[in-house]
């Protein structure tokens, strides 16, 4: 009986401890934020500001825009109008441009770790601090995960966000990958058949999710299953394949296909149904012309079929030797360890060792060729960063990359922003409230030092991000997660 006892008040006394833990954590969350904010008035106005909304039309110049509640009232010419309204904070904008919050379509709160030669060659590691910062401060107001390696940690992050908790941008939670054998990596369930894939996507819409990926080695089967069980919960799949071709995937009923050609591989010889064929990705770099009539073919199949394309540019630049170029991944360094810098710059170095017989010049090339005539034929092109492969790309950064190819691939400036922003929205069915500029929309909208449609790389000099009508610092944003991507 003493033992009890002695037990039931041990359980109590740490009942106890934890309840105070968890109230001092609650009240430290429940002022983070604060830090981190540098425009918070209800009504704030944004004059005299240059406009890019999105949409692709032309920049407006010499522009007020009015938020009230986070939502934008109006948009008009400055001096114009409804004028400022009573008790707003006026911002002076002059040379200043703005542009709406990036969808990010492919996002990950998860990262590449560092390694070496006796470890597993790629291991993700859950970057629940580290990743929604760094989005929110380059820009991105709206992210869809597009797979997930730690689901439960993607969805409390997400509800702590949305209850304005932590810092992140408004998430897009994509499921557990829907992987074969064997997985790309340790931590992704490896499915059993058809079945298990309805099973899996039956159980998660239940926790909470709101897309989902299919992986590299998914069976035709899985895949097919799979589809049918995400459109009847009402939701939408993507898919980074291998072992399914595009036109295949397409013909199924998928929603969306991530990175592009690059990784498709029905054009290889010889391909067995369900394979995944090893030189799938040389074999289009030397042999497949973007203007040949298989591909022609297969794009029109994925616009009729209403099939939209993610665009990674940033992470497939990774593996071309020489690139990022160092003046970008300069930018990055103090947002890693020591430890990882070095892992990153390491491979980097290999891969520029092994250029002679690289093809990856040429199939980057091939793949922003393709990006453009998907577009041209009337297909929807989104775009996110994948902050994976060795780490050279990190989350934010490289959604700004990403601008950066888009134009370097053939896309007018603000025709870049439109496939960052409002194609993402349209994606997913939120153009009503997000992707544009415009009044009665949620006020996330990018604050830039400079004008993009003159020169791209001014999407780098991000002075405020606007969520919801909350001014964010990205500095602040920054400097709070310095030399720890990677670690947390």
């Amino acid at each position: 009986m003493q033992k009890r006892n002695l037990g039931v008040g041990l359980l109590s006394a740490l009942g106890v401890a934890f309840g105070l833990l968890s109230a001092a954590q609650a009240q430290t969350r429940a002022s983070l934020l604060a830090p981190y904010i540098q425009e918070d008035a209800p009504v704030v106005v944004l004059d005299h500001v240059k406009v890019i909304d999105g949409t692709g039309s032309a920049p407006q110049a010499d522009m007020r825009i009015v938020v009230e509640h986070g939502k934008i009232a109006a948009v008009e010419k400055a001096g114009s109008g409804g004028g400022v309204p009573a008790g707003a904070k006026v911002l002076d904008l002059t040379g200043k441009t703005v542009i709406p919050g990036l969808v990010g379509m492919h996002e990950h709160l998860f990262y590449s770790e560092p390694g070496n030669s006796a470890l597993r060659g790629l291991v993700g590691g859950e970057l629940v601090d580290t990743a929604p910062r760094l989005y929110l401060a380059a820009g991105v107001t709206t992210a869809r995960t597009t797979g997930s390696i730690e689901p439960y940690t993607d969805l409390n992050l997400k509800r702590e966000i949305d209850r304005e908790k932590v810092p992140g941008p408004n998430l897009d939670v994509t499921g557990p990958y829907l992987e074969g054998n064997p997985p790309m990596v340790p931590e992704m369930h490896i499915l059993t058949g058809p079945e298990d894939a309805r099973k899996m996507v039956n159980y998660w819409v239940g926790e909470g999710v709101t897309s989902w990926k299919a992986y590299m080695h998914i069976t035709p089967e899985e895949l097919r299953a799979a589809i049918v069980e995400v459109h009847a919960k009402g939701e939408k799949i993507t898919g980074h394949l291998c072992s399914v071709g595009f036109t295949e995937a397409a013909e199924m009923g998928i929603d969306d296909l991530e990175h592009g050609i690059a990784v498709d591989t029905e054009f290889t010889p010889g391909r067995k149904e369900g394979e995944c064929p090893a030189n799938a990705a040389e074999y289009m770099a030397e042999h497949v012309a973007m203007d040949s009539a298989p591909v022609v073919a297969m794009i029109h199949t994925l616009v009729q079929r209403h099939v939209a394309v993610t665009s990674t540019l940033a992470v497939l630049e990774s593996l071309d030797p020489g690139h990022p170029p160092m003046a970008f991944m300069l930018r990055e360094h103090d947002s890693m360890p020591p430890t990882v810098w070095s892992d990153v710059l390491t491979a980097r170095s290999m891969i520029q060792e092994r250029a002679a017989k690289s093809y990856w010049p040429v199939l980057l090339k091939k793949e922003m060729r393709f990006e453009r005539e998907f577009v041209a034929a009337g297909g929807l092109l989104m775009a996110g960063c994948d902050p994976t492969a060795y780490g050279a790309v990190l989350p934010g950064f490289g959604d700004e990359r990403n601008l950066e190819l888009l134009v370097e691939a053939g896309f007018t400036p603000v025709e870049a922003i439109r496939i960052v922003t409002l194609n993402g929205a349209i994606y997913l069915g939120r153009q009503a409230s997000i992707g544009s500029i415009a009044a009665g929309k949620d006020a996330d909208m990018v604050v830039l030092g400079g004008n993009p449609a003159e020169k791209i790389e001014n999407v780098e000099k991000v002075e405020t991000v606007f969520k919801d009508g909350v001014g964010y610092a990205p500095e602040k944003l920054m400097e709070s997660v310095r030399g720890l991507v990677g670690l947390r």
